[in-house]
C-alpha cells in the first residue's frame, strides 16, 4: 500500500518535469526561429503558394546577405534546374563546391546536385565525369542511377550493363530486366548489320538475365531465320505464347509469313486463329484477315471479322468489316460504304494507338522503351481503344 501511495505521489513530479522540458523546447525552437532570415519564410510561403519565381527572388537575397547559407544555396539551385535554367544552377552549385570551409558531407551533396544540373543541362561527359567521382561514397547508388541514364541516352549498351550490373550488387534492387533489354538492343544492332551469328549469343545472354523475356525471344527467331532456319525460327516465336498470348499479335506476321515459306500457310492460320481465341487483338486480326481471305475468299474473311467484332466491339474491327464488305458490295451500295468506311478509318486512326502505362505516352508504334518517360516493357501489346473496352 505505501508502494502505490509514493507511485500516486511521484504523477505530479513527472509532470512537472515533463512541463518545464517542454518549456525549454519551445523556447529553443522560438529562439533558433528567430536566427532565421525574413526571407526564408517568405521564400517558403512563395513555394508553398506554388510561386517559384518570387521564391527565388527571395531566397537570391538570403544568399545575398549571407553567402554562407549553404542550405540556401541548394533549395536556389533546385529551384534553378527544375525551372530549366541550368547555367544558373550550375554556377549556384559550383559556388558551394569553391568554398574551403565547406563540411565533406555538404561538399558531395554540392557535387551529386552538380552532377544532375550537367545531366539536365544535356552535358552527358560533364555529368558522367561528376558521377564516376561519387560511386563509393554517399551518393553512390544515385551516383549509379544516373550512370546507367547516361549510358541508355548515349546508347552504350555494354556500359549500361555494366552500370546495371553494379546498381544491383550495390542493393538497389533487380535490374534483370533492363540488362535482358540492352543485350536485346546490341543483338538488334548485330541482326541490322547482318550478323545473326552475333546476335545469338547476345539473346542467350539477355534470357539468361530474364527467361520471359519476349523481346530476346523473338529476336532468337529473327536471328534463325536470317540463317536459313525457318523452321527453328517457328518453333522459337511459338515460345511467344508460352510467355505471353497477348504479345502473339507482334510476331504474328513473322510467324505467317515463314508457314508460307515452308509451305504449310493453312497451318500457320489455324495457330494464329487459336491464339486470337485466347487473346483478341486488332493487329492480329490484321494479319489472319489478310491470311483467310488469300486462302479462303471474301466470305470466309468478312466472317471472320465479324465473329470478332462481336466479340470485342471496337471501332478499329468495325473499320476492318468494312472493307470486307466493300469487297464484295452490290455496286449502288459501294458509294455509302465508302463514305461511311472512310469515316471510321479517319477517326480510328486517333484510336490505333499503343499507350504507355506508366506515363502515357501515346505511339503509333509499339516500343520496347517509352520515349517519353524512358522506361522498360511499359507498352501493352494492344492498341489504346482494345484497352478501353476490355476495361
Amino acid at each position: 500500500m505505501e508502494f502505490e501511495l509514493w507511485w500516486l505521489l511521484g504523477i505530479p513530479v513527472f509532470f512537472g518535469l515533463g512541463w518545464v522540458a517542454a518549456r525549454v523546447d519551445i523556447r529553443q525552437l522560438v529562439s533558433e526561429s528567430r536566427t532565421l532570415p525574413r526571407g526564408y519564410f517568405k521564400g517558403l510561403n512563395f513555394l508553398l503558394n506554388e510561386q517559384p519565381d518570387k521564391a527565388i527572388d527571395a531566397f537570391i537575397e538570403i544568399v545575398r546577405m549571407d553567402p554562407e547559407t549553404a542550405d540556401m544555396h541548394f533549395a536556389l539551385g533546385n529551384l534553378f534546374r527544375r525551372r530549366g535554367e541550368t547555367e544558373r544552377a550550375i554556377r549556384v552549385h559550383q559556388n558551394l563546391l569553391s568554398r574551403p570551409d565547406l563540411p565533406q558531407e555538404q561538399k558531395e551533396h554540392a557535387q551529386y546536385e552538380l552532377g544532375m544540373d550537367y545531366l539536365k543541362a544535356g552535358l552527358l561527359d560533364r555529368a558522367e565525369e561528376t558521377f564516376n567521382a561519387m560511386v563509393s561514397g554517399q551518393y553512390a547508388v544515385q551516383a549509379r542511377r544516373a550512370l546507367l541514364e547516361i549510358f541508355q541516352r548515349e546508347k552504350e549498351w555494354p556500359r549500361a550493363i555494366e552500370a546495371a550490373i553494379g546498381l544491383q550488387e550495390s542493393g538497389a534492387g533487380s535490374r534483370q530486366k533492363e540488362i535482358a533489354q540492352f543485350y536485346c538492343e546490341l543483338a538488334q544492332d548485330a541482326l541490322v548489320h547482318m550478323h545473326p551469328e552475333q546476335a545469338l549469343p547476345l539473346l542467350d545472354k539477355s534470357l539468361h538475365a530474364d527467361r520471359v523475356n519476349v523481346r530476346a525471344t523473338m529476336l532468337s527467331g529473327d536471328a534463325q531465320l536470317a540463317q536459313g532456319d525457318v523452321e527453328g525460327a517457328l518453333l522459337t516465336w511459338r515460345r511467344v505464347e508460352q510467355i505471353s498470348v497477348p504479345h502473339t499479335a507482334l510476331v504474328a506476321q513473322r510467324m505467317m509469313d515463314a508457314y508460307r515459306k515452308v509451305g504449310r500457310p493453312q497451318e500457320g492460320v489455324n495457330l494464329l486463329k487459336s491464339y486470337l481465341e485466347q487473346a483478341s487483338s486488332i493487329d492480329l486480326i490484321e494479319v489472319v484477315y489478310k491470311a483467310v481471305l488469300e486462302l479462303d475468299g471474301v466470305d470466309a474473311a468478312k466472317q471472320l471479322v465479324s465473329n470478332e467484332l462481336r466479340r470485342t466491339p471496337t471501332l478499329l474491327g468495325l473499320d476492318k468489316l468494312l472493307e470486307a464488305r466493300l469487297m464484295d458490295a452490290p455496286a449502288n451500295l459501294v458509294p455509302e460504304l465508302s463514305m461511311v468506311k472512310n469515316l471510321v478509318h479517319g477517326y480510328t486512326q486517333k484510336l490505333a494507338r499503343y499507350q504507355c502505362s506508366h506515363c502515357g505516352f501515346k505511339a503509333r508504334q509499339f516500343y520496347w522503351q517509352c520515349p517519353g518517360c524512358s522506361r522498360w516493357e511499359t507498352y501493352p501489346p494492344r492498341r489504346t481503344e482494345e484497352l478501353n473496352v476490355m476495361n
